[in-house]
């Protein structure tokens, strides 16, 4: 059973920072659907290191999709067709591949996420 008490600071943590991504923004995110071709809000996830370059994290590490903000499509020419990017909680804080943070959260593309209990993700 989850803890309450843990389950209200992380909701405050993520309003806290949906705030202050929307003051970064200059605007509201309230109004901002979840796609329905993204991956569900919650869905535990393993964050993984590019083949070819072993970013952009310093390690392959486990999170869960969060709400800051809905996950949106990526408007870059790198992108894969249809990629979204997501926020993610992590489950402990982690340094991205230029030894940087801890991070407890960040704005990851879809490419690096894998979802846990895929058979990807063996």
């Amino acid at each position: 059973m989850d803890d309450p008490d843990s389950t209200d600071k992380t909701r405050s943590k993520t309003l806290a920072d949906r705030a202050a991504l929307e003051q970064i923004l200059g605007h509201s995110l309230a109004d901002r659907l979840w796609p329905s071709e993204a991956m569900a809000l919650g869905t535990p996830v393993r964050v993984i290191q590019d083949p070819e370059w072993g970013g952009p994290w310093a390690r392959e590490f486990f999170g869960v999709i969060d709400d800051t903000a809905p996950p949106e499509l990526i408007a870059s020419p790198k992108a894969q067709p249809g990629e979204f990017t997501y926020f993610v909680r992590f489950n402990e804080p982690e340094l991205d591949r230029d030894g940087d943070g801890p991070y407890r959260k960040a704005m990851i593309w879809g490419r690096y996420l894998l979802q846990v209990g895929t058979r990807r993700d063996h």
